[in-house]
């Protein structure tokens, strides 16, 4: 069994298929073997989400609360205020996250929401923080002011396999998506790119999907896997459920086959138990969304994270700074807002 996690981009399926047969702790050996070339084993970068604008999307993705085509219990919400979006954002760097990601559901950004956008990835910046937006589809010309206003990372999924794509989004082309990933990666940005697993496709299809992901032109540098979160009123409300072990074969393939990415262990988390979680980061898993809401979907209480944190000997991952002086100053601010925080949760206002 080879464990040298040279950089490809010409996986097969055949290939990829091999990956997913292994015996299972042969897998989770080569996966961990390959993590650990290229990461600290006992580190996680952890990640807050906020939805900066919900639902009333016209895609027909079947598994989103946020398409206007379903009947869910998601309320229609304007883009938030510049204002509130820093408010949360502190918050979230308050509890212990180093990079703040805004997703907003539309196709497309429009040319008159740009000017706000560019506003809060700045805002967020100056805070300290690295920057991840997801908003749809870009234009060559939107991923550039976006990177001219120096948002780190863009998130655009593929969601799932070119095979099983057309029973899931009728509303725009699997080739939409790979060509926003070419012009978010042609402006400079970051590409942040996975997919849902568990939406009724078969184990070929999620091969299918690392395989398309692995074989880009260069290897995403955030890799999000996504387990279904079944929301009542969307068409997958009643699909089967993934086995979980199936769920942490996908984490340690897309591992061994994009060994400098992170790999997110993202939506879905809140059903799975403290030692599922931990197997995935046995696999590679080496990202977290932190926070209790994911866009619309639930995720583990922050507390919680900390406390499999501990139990597993893991430290967040904080963004690099330039000198000694400014990671003790990072440290000290983070451990200041976490003790004011939980100082003012001991009173109310009694007026």
């Amino acid at each position: 069994m080879s464990t040298h996690s040279d950089i490809r981009n010409n996986w097969t399926l055949a290939q990829v298929n091999a990956l997913f047969d292994m015996p299972f702790n042969d897998l989770m050996f080569q996966a961990q073997t390959v993590h650990r070339q290229h990461f600290n084993p006992n580190e996680v970068q952890v990640s807050t989400l906020l939805s900066i604008k919900t639902g009333a999307c016209p895609e027909d993705c079947k598994y989103c609360s946020q398409s206007a085509r379903y009947s869910t219990d998601v309320d229609k919400e304007k883009l938030m205020e510049v204002e509130k979006v820093l408010e949360a954002a502190k918050k979230a760097k308050a509890q212990g996250s180093t990079r703040f990601c805004m997703g907003a559901g539309w196709r497309n950004p429009k040319n008159r929401d740009m000017p706000h956008i560019v506003s809060m990835v700045k805002g967020v910046r100056e805070l300290g923080m690295e920057t991840c937006m997801t908003l749809g589809m870009l234009s060559k010309e939107q991923a550039d002011t976006l990177q001219e206003a120096g948002l780190d990372y863009y998130n655009h999924n593929l969601d799932t396999s070119p095979e099983h794509y057309n029973q899931i989004i009728t509303t725009r082309t699997y080739q939409d998506r790979l060509d926003t990933l070419d012009n978010v990666r042609n402006s400079g940005m970051k590409v942040c790119s996975g997919g849902i697993v568990g939406l009724g496709e078969n184990a070929v299809d999620r091969a299918s999907l690392l395989m398309q992901l692995a074989n880009l032109e260069k290897h995403p540098d955030s890799v999000p896997i996504n387990m279904l979160v079944k929301i009542e009123g969307t068409p997958l409300a009643d699909v089967d459920d993934l086995d979980h072990f199936d769920f942490i074969r996908c984490i340690a393939v897309a591992r061994i086959m994009m060994p400098k990415s992170h790999v997110r262990l993202s939506a879905g988390r809140e059903a799975m138990n403290e030692q599922m979680q931990a197997m995935c980061f046995m696999a590679g898993a080496n990202s977290i969304f932190y926070g209790c809401k994911l866009l619309t979907t639930g995720n583990p209480e922050a507390d919680s994270d900390m406390a499999l944190f501990k139990k597993l000997g893991i430290n967040t991952e904080r963004v690099q700074a330039s000198t000694e002086a400014e990671q003790a100053q990072q440290e000290m601010d983070i451990h200041t807002a976490i003790v004011d925080q939980k100082n003012k949760d001991l009173f109310y206002n009694a007026g």
